[in-house]
């Protein structure tokens, strides 16, 4: 297996070797530690001695082992050695053997709840679940919340010592309990999907193994609650989202937009499950933001050619999802709407009211959004200064050397 192999490898079963450790010792910021020493291990080791056959097992056994001394070092400080018994449920299993086979469940959907508990801010939810189970990096979560790296720490730090000084158990909440802590993890696996969809930083333009996480998390999701709308709306939105993603970059991986992919190389099985999962939970009530957005996400998806798209019924979509939504990320799409409708300039009408909006005045979407219609009206000088100004508010690459060469494109007039 390859290290690339290998590095994909460990990133699906992180989660789930936090989780088995979790479950088995709790003490979730000690486990956490002790997981990713095993991870190290692994990285270390496997391209060398190889992969084990079960590897899942071999890492719970490294980390069960590390987490023990982590314990017994804590006791010997608090000099308590004599209670190890009671950090473990009693007649709790030793660790298992690097040959026993690993629990048959996955418990990553009950680490992702344990993460949204209520105990847990918002944002601290949110961080902690795309830290612990999205497997994100400080740096790159700080970078989705538009915080500073320190401040991102800071807060998983707290959030760990909440999950820790809350003796939180370690099973699926039921009822009332799981309907409170719904809403973050949706927004949490929505979250993840986009950092693997369209990633903040780095070479590549997406990271697969993250947006394949969020939409196997969502799927679990769904098959624990099959009538909740939202949920089908998310993972809706996601497949018909993910089923661009053949056709978004080119052979030297360079972006290409909607408007000039190939709709061949989209995926017809996403598609299709997709639309269905909208189609069926539309009626059931009023529909909330993801339902919307995988409405949206439908119709571009069953338009022949971008020249065919029904804009129209987007921006009418958009409108309704900005009565639920005061978010500038929606209002900047559906300005994009507008003048795809109407005309340039009525989208750079509403732009406009956007530039006052410091959620996203400093983000290179709206630049790049306003460069595509200015573009569009005839400015070239003005498109190829706002493409530029994109191109300086981006740390992804591909996004960069696309924004450069649109403006280069302009450079030297009509």
């Amino acid at each position: 297996m390859r290290g690339t192999e290998i590095e994909d490898l460990l990133r699906r079963l992180a989660p789930q070797v936090l989780g088995a450790v979790v479950r088995r010792y709790g003490h979730f910021d000690a486990a956490e530690e002790a997981a990713q020493e095993a991870l190290l291990a692994a990285a270390t080791q496997w391209p060398e001695e190889g992969v084990p056959d079960n590897p899942l097992g071999w890492l719970i056994t490294v980390a069960s082992r590390r987490l023990t001394d982590l314990l017994r070092a804590e006791q010997a400080r608090r000099r308590r050695e004599d209670t190890v018994a009671r950090w473990a449920p009693p007649g709790e299993r030793p660790a298992p053997a690097a040959d026993e086979p690993p629990p048959e469940t996955d418990d990553t959907l009950i680490l992702l709840f344990m993460c949204c508990h209520p105990a847990l801010s918002p944002a601290s939810q949110i961080a902690l679940t795309l830290r612990a189970v999205g497997g994100l990096t400080t740096r790159e979560i700080a970078r989705a919340f538009l915080v500073p790296e320190a401040t991102m720490t800071r807060r998983i730090s707290r959030a760990k010592e909440r999950i820790k000084d809350s003796g939180i158990p370690f099973r699926m909440p039921r009822g009332a309990e799981r309907a409170g802590r719904l809403g973050a993890v949706l927004h949490v696996l929505y979250l993840i999907f986009n950092e693997g969809y369209a990633s903040t930083s780095g070479p590549s333009l997406y990271r697969g193994e993250l947006s394949a996480e969020a939409i196997r998390l969502a799927r679990m999701v769904h098959h624990v609650l099959p009538d909740d709308g939202e949920v089908a709306g998310l993972l809706a939105l996601m497949l018909l989202t993910d089923a661009r993603r053949p056709a978004r970059t080119g052979p030297d991986g360079e972006l290409i937009p909607m408007a000039e992919q190939d709709r061949g190389l989209w995926d017809a099985g996403h598609i299709a499950e997709g639309v269905a999962l909208v189609t069926a939970a539309l009626p059931r009530g009023v529909p909330g933001p993801y339902q919307l957005q995988a409405a949206i996400a439908a119709v571009h998806d069953e338009a022949p050619s971008a020249e065919t798209t029904d804009w129209p019924q987007i921006t009418a979509l958009y409108e309704l999802l900005m009565r639920i939504s005061d978010n500038p990320m929606v209002r900047l799409n559906h300005a994009v709407a507008v003048a795809m409708a109407r005309g340039p300039q009525a989208g750079l009408d509403l732009l406009g009211e956007l530039v006052a909006d410091e959620r996203i005045a400093e983000d290179h979407r709206l630049h790049a959004v306003r460069a595509h219609l200015l573009e569009m009206a005839g400015d070239r000088v003005a498109a190829r200064e706002a493409y530029e100004a994109a191109a300086r508010r981006t740390a992804g690459l591909p996004q960069q050397r696309y924004l450069h060469s649109r403006a280069a494109r302009l450079e030297d007039g009509p």
